[in-house]
């Protein structure tokens, strides 16, 4: 996936608050909801209530961890898949109608599940095509051309500058993180190279453990979303 979609990934995750993250680190999910409280929670988030709507989120990580499960095979970080899978969950939570008869877990799995193989098609794509920059030829007055010079979509292009926005975001708030901060965050997003790394890639060039550095990721996110809260 390129820098830009990263980008928009970590702006949703940052969105999404950082409770995923404190549950990655030891690998315990809370237990679902009970049908009342899922009633109660779902009737609360329908009305703005940002806690409601981080404890839907929170437990119905185990969804997400059930459900990534099937696609360990794929050669990604578990780890990716499942912060994947958690932007398919809040997506649900955000679109679901209970007036439709289906259960909030019978439509977050699905939506889960789309979010991951999305990503996985995706990053497929992305291993084939030439990087957007890259520089594919020549054109007649011997200038070098990439593929960019030769879009013609508009949409393609309108949402390129929009992710591209997105990402200056985000940068712009690199400030307040230290340089181990930035350069965690740099590394685990690929923000200013395109290629993203797991958190063990990170520490084995870093020389510390993958545990510390999910802890300055952490860390890192949660001053970004102070800032990003700050400026909204």
């Amino acid at each position: 996936m390129s820098a830009l979609g990263w980008a928009l990934i970590l702006l949703t995750v940052i969105k999404g608050g950082l409770l995923l993250f404190g549950y990655l680190n030891n690998q315990v999910f809370p237990q679902p909801l009970s049908e009342d409280e899922e009633k109660n929670y779902l009737k609360d988030c329908k009305n703005g209530d940002e806690e409601a709507r981080n404890r839907l989120i929170e437990h119905n990580l185990r969804l997400v961890a059930h459900v990534v499960r099937k696609y360990e095979s794929s050669g990604e970080d578990i780890e990716d898949l499942i912060s994947i899978g958690t932007i398919g969950l809040i997506k649900a939570i955000k679109t679901f109608d209970e007036d439709k008869g289906v259960r909030l877990a019978t439509y977050a799995a699905r939506c889960i599940e789309n979010e991951v193989l999305m990503y996985l098609r995706n990053i497929k794509k992305t291993r084939q095509e030439l990087y957007i920059y890259d520089p594919i030829g020549y054109d007649k007055d011997g200038n070098e051309i990439s593929l960019i010079d030769v879009l013609t979509n508009d949409n393609e292009i309108v949402d390129m500058v929009d992710a591209k926005m997105q990402e200056e975001r985000i940068r712009s708030k690199m400030g307040v993180l230290t340089l181990r901060e930035r350069q965690v965050i740099e590394m685990r997003y690929g923000l200013f190279n395109g290629i993203k790394e797991t958190q063990r890639e990170i520490a084995k060039k870093l020389g510390i453990s993958r545990s510390y550095v999910s802890r300055i990721e952490k860390r890192a996110l949660k001053k970004l979303i102070r800032e990003l809260n700050l400026e909204a």
